[in-house]
């Protein structure tokens, strides 16, 4: 079976990180598997290496009917049967270059939220395409709930998988990098700053200073990005720190490429989110064996079985995600047991093998071969 993957962009996102997963097994799990992208961005080179055909394309126009006619011609000419996209703008070109044909189309929902223009284009869209997939139960509720899209038929639950080789540790030292001493305890979460809240470290700021008044050797740093549009909620973070009298031990040091080496570096992995539809970087920790205190969000609690493979806390909720910290900090013995159930969980569930092969199991049925 030949499946073409599109993207628009190749930028370091949590859907641009498990299509490159999917390209650099697909061999493996018996997919042969074009990549087509449609805008370039940080990991153009990575996907050209993936070992799957990467071909480049340039989106001029949101609606590019060249673009259309190129991939028409890419489709007939390497017998593609599947077509998967990831949003909108892709689904549109990979419909408009399929009419007519017999090419099955899938497209991917990542996430609830959309703007007006492309809830219209999704509401037009998830008909006419011969499977939709979302990335968790909590997303298929969402998109029927608030998205208005009936989810009744062609939707199907198939969790993003995560490459653990890709998660072997580099050779870079965090600690060192921040001048921790060997004793000293290091927690960390990762995740960019966005305007609209949906990750919430500003909750996890203010349960600071009880975990650093309980435990005077813990440190805590931040990865990832401020939002360029609205830089506000990561100012009111370092606001925070600082006049709490804790900014010397809260760290904040942007985006990273080296985000194995980050985790192995932590001895405790803190995700603060108020909406998520799968938590990419919590299953990262969970498969790099860090123990991890998460929002008890729904996506979250379905990740992590509703708590038994990681803390969680109330959401929004600082003095309760405090106490959490604290009791783990002084409790060895589980951060350890938690870390390797965890570990054993997240690879059974969301490995890299376990959603190529949904994948396939997909492609075959509405393509309609055994």
């Amino acid at each position: 079976m030949k499946v073409l993957h599109i993207l628009d962009s190749l930028n370091r996102g949590g859907t641009e990180m498990l299509a490159l997963d999917v390209c650099r097994n697909a061999r493996a799990g018996g997919l042969e598997l074009i990549c087509a992208a449609t805008g370039g961005g940080a990991l153009e080179a990575e996907f050209a290496a993936s070992g799957v055909e990467f071909i480049r394309f340039e989106r001029r126009l949101p609606v590019d009917l060249k673009l259309a006619g190129q991939l028409r011609r890419l489709v007939k000419q390497r017998g593609i049967q599947v077509v998967h996209t990831h949003q909108a703008v892709e689904a549109l070109h990979a419909y408009l270059a399929t009419r007519s044909t017999d090419v099955r189309q899938v497209l991917s929902f990542h996430l609830c939220a959309a703007d007006a223009k492309n809830r219209r284009a999704l509401k037009f869209l998830t008909p006419r395409m011969d499977a939709n997939i979302a990335v968790s139960r909590d997303l298929l509720d969402c998109l029927r709930t608030n998205a208005g899209l009936d989810t009744s038929r062609n939707f199907h639950v198939i969790y993003n998988g995560v490459d653990a080789t890709r998660l072997k540790i580099a050779g870079g030292n965090l600690r060192a990098e921040l001048g921790l001493a060997q004793n000293d305890l290091l927690l960390g979460m990762v995740g960019n700053f966005y305007a609209d809240g949906r990750k919430d470290q500003l909750t996890v700021c203010r349960a600071l200073p009880q975990l650093f008044a309980a435990v005077p050797a813990a440190h805590f740093v931040f990865v990832g990005a401020p939002g360029t549009d609205a830089p506000q909620a990561f100012d009111e973070c370092v606001r925070v720190c600082r006049e709490q009298g804790i900014a010397e031990r809260v760290r904040f040091i942007g985006q990273r490429a080296d985000i194995p080496d980050i985790l192995r570096a932590l001895d405790l992995f803190v995700f603060s989110s108020r909406a998520d539809s799968f938590g990419v970087a919590v299953v990262e920790a969970l498969l790099s064996g860090v123990p991890a205190v998460v929002s008890d969000i729904k996506a979250l609690r379905e990740v992590t079985a509703d708590g038994r493979y990681a803390a969680l806390f109330r959401t929004g909720d600082a003095d309760d995600l405090a106490r959490q910290l604290i009791e783990l900090v002084h409790d060895p013995e589980r951060r350890a047991e938690l870390g390797a159930r965890g570990r054993a969980w997240a690879l059974r569930q969301f490995g890299i093998a376990a959603h190529i092969a949904r994948l396939r199991e997909l492609y075959s049925a509405v393509a309609g071969m055994p």
